[in-house]
């Protein structure tokens, strides 16, 4: 059975879930998070402001599954501009300690033309694995 999870911290979806829990103690598929705060704006401030917010939805959406930021296992970021996301890249990596620790699941980064969002310049998916009481 799978359980659908869309924290009151993020927007309301429409036409998605926000995390997907696929069985027991086992994986948990989160949705690509852009920097859209609750109320539906994207941020502004640039990259990094869209990075803090597109990671801190990745991450709420990952609490309210049960997991914790330890718990990813892939994460894929979606890029409109990879050069910025680069030249802003240790103050992108200061978030990631900041919010998820020393924890780097496998990663990619993709370059692509455009996001749902028009302003948005980045789009965070991921994929977590929840541990069982075994600790998994």
């Amino acid at each position: 059975m799978h359980q659908l999870i869309n924290p009151p911290s993020l927007a309301r979806p429409s036409g998605f879930a926000h995390a997907v829990v696929a069985g027991p103690g086992a994986s948990v598929h989160l949705a690509g998070q852009t920097a859209m705060t609750a109320d539906g704006a994207i941020v502004s401030g640039g990259i990094v402001a869209q990075f803090r917010q597109s990671f801190g939805n990745l991450l709420d959406a990952l609490a309210a599954a049960g997991g914790r930021p330890e718990d990813l296992v892939s994460v894929t970021i979606y890029l409109t501009d990879i050069s910025d996301y680069q030249a802003h890249g240790r103050e992108i990596g200061a978030i990631w300690r900041e919010l998820a620790g020393a924890h780097y699941p496998a990663m990619a980064g993709i370059g692509v033309t455009g996001l749902w969002q028009p302003e948005a310049m980045i789009e965070i998916a991921g994929v977590a694995v929840l541990a069982g009481p075994e600790g998994v």
